[in-house]
This record gives C-alpha cells, sequence and structure tokens, in this order.
C-alpha cells in the first residue's frame, strides 16, 4: 500500500466512498454521523487544493482516502471530561474512510500520518463503534470530548509516539 496526494480529477472515486461509508455507518448503528451528503464534493475539493487529501492506493487503486494536516485544529481547542496527551504540535486526521475492500487499509493510513508527526489527535462519533474499536486496535488513547463545527459531540483521541 502507499500514501499519496488525492488528484482533483479522483473526486468522483472520493465522493463513491463516502457514499458506501455512510451506508455502512447506518447499517452499523450510526446513521448520524455523516448524514445526508458529508462530506461534500466542495469541502473534498478544498481539501484537495489546500494539499490535505491523500489516498490510500494498492495496485494503483484507491482503497481509502483521508483529510491530514499538521497544526492546531479549531475542534481540538477545547476538550471536555479528559484532557490531551501533551499540548505539542500535533497532526490531524478526519474523513477517513475506506472501500472495505483490503484488510488493514485504515490503519495503514493512520500509520502513515504518525510516520508524518508522531503526535496525531482525531476524533468520531459515540455511535460510530466500529472507528472507536480501529483507534484503540492502533493504540490510540481516549482523551474525552471535542464538539465539531455544527455542535454535535465527538469522542476524542490521541497518539503519540
Amino acid at each position: 500500500m502507499e500514501i499519496r496526494k488525492t488528484k482533483p480529477e479522483e473526486l468522483e472515486v472520493l465522493l463513491k466512498m463516502y457514499e458506501h461509508a455512510r451506508t455502512f455507518m447506518a447499517t452499523h448503528g450510526n446513521a448520524s454521523q455523516w448524514e445526508n451528503t458529508y462530506p461534500s464534493p466542495q469541502l473534498i475539493l478544498d481539501d484537495i487544493t489546500e494539499g490535505n487529501s491523500y489516498v490510500c492506493t494498492e495496485q494503483d487503486q484507491i482503497i481509502a482516502t483521508f483529510y491530514y494536516k499538521e497544526g492546531a485544529d479549531p475542534t481540538y481547542i477545547r476538550i471536555y471530561d479528559g484532557d490531551w496527551i501533551n499540548d505539542s504540535r500535533y497532526g490531524v486526521v478526519h474523513r477517513i474512510t475506506s472501500t472495505g475492500n483490503v484488510k488493514g487499509a485504515a490503519s495503514f493510513c493512520l500509520n502513515w500520518a504518525l510516520e508524518q508527526c508522531g503526535n496525531i489527535r482525531i476524533d468520531t462519533h459515540r455511535d460510530n463503534i466500529v472507528m472507536q474499536h480501529l483507534l484503540d486496535k492502533n493504540g490510540f488513547k481516549y482523551c474525552g470530548i471535542v464538539y465539531v463545527e455544527d455542535g454535535t459531540e465527538r469522542i476524542a483521541y490521541q497518539k503519540v509516539v
């Protein structure tokens, strides 16, 4: 598997992956995290244009995608019912999803992010048990509660290597 920046012409592939992810989450008890059309095509294009959208490929096929950026994230300024492991510079991963066809793709993406910046913060919905399991399996520690831009609660995790 390899990680590279997303190309603008790959937008349709990513939109299909996110559509698949919304269906998967809804059938696994998490219908409200990525309702309707989140992430929007414009948000994904913005991520690509800003250089923060990445894809994981295997044999030249996109098998996963995610947002990665180093530096402060407004979502993580305040944390409730807990604390971050540290206040050092960190990277963030958002909007991670995979085709589901290749075992270990999401873990590969998380490990790549940790190689870029050994201090990663990430959050997920309380109902996203699959993602919580992935984070636990990959050694991320529960840190507390954060609130995303629309005001909804998320469970916050961090891993420092």
